[in-house]
């Protein structure tokens, strides 16, 4: 990972340490083509919520996903492992 990417996850993760205590939910929202919906639901367990909406045109599918964290390393894990997917934009 560059250097300024590990910036942007430490700054991140201070400013979520800061408005959570933890454990607590977190809300995920990302837009993606869709043939990779699947790619993210698999980033959640089974215990999570995700819903999905397609696009008007339906070339994309929004998808948002609520899960328990225990701490910010969890959520900053699940966007890295998300960033590793092709054509994703994390919201």
């Amino acid at each position: 990972m560059e250097p300024h990417n590990d910036d942007r996850f430490s700054d991140f993760q201070a400013k979520l340490d800061a408005i959570h205590d933890w454990p607590d939910t977190y809300t995920f929202k990302f837009i993606v083509p869709k043939n990779q919906v699947q790619a993210v639901c698999d980033l959640f367990e089974a215990r999570d919520t995700v819903t999905t909406r397609p696009s008007r045109k339906g070339n994309y599918i929004s998808v948002t996903a609520q899960t328990r964290a225990t701490c910010s390393e969890e959520v900053i894990s699940i966007y890295q492992a998300a960033a590793g997917i092709e054509g994703i934009i994390s919201l």
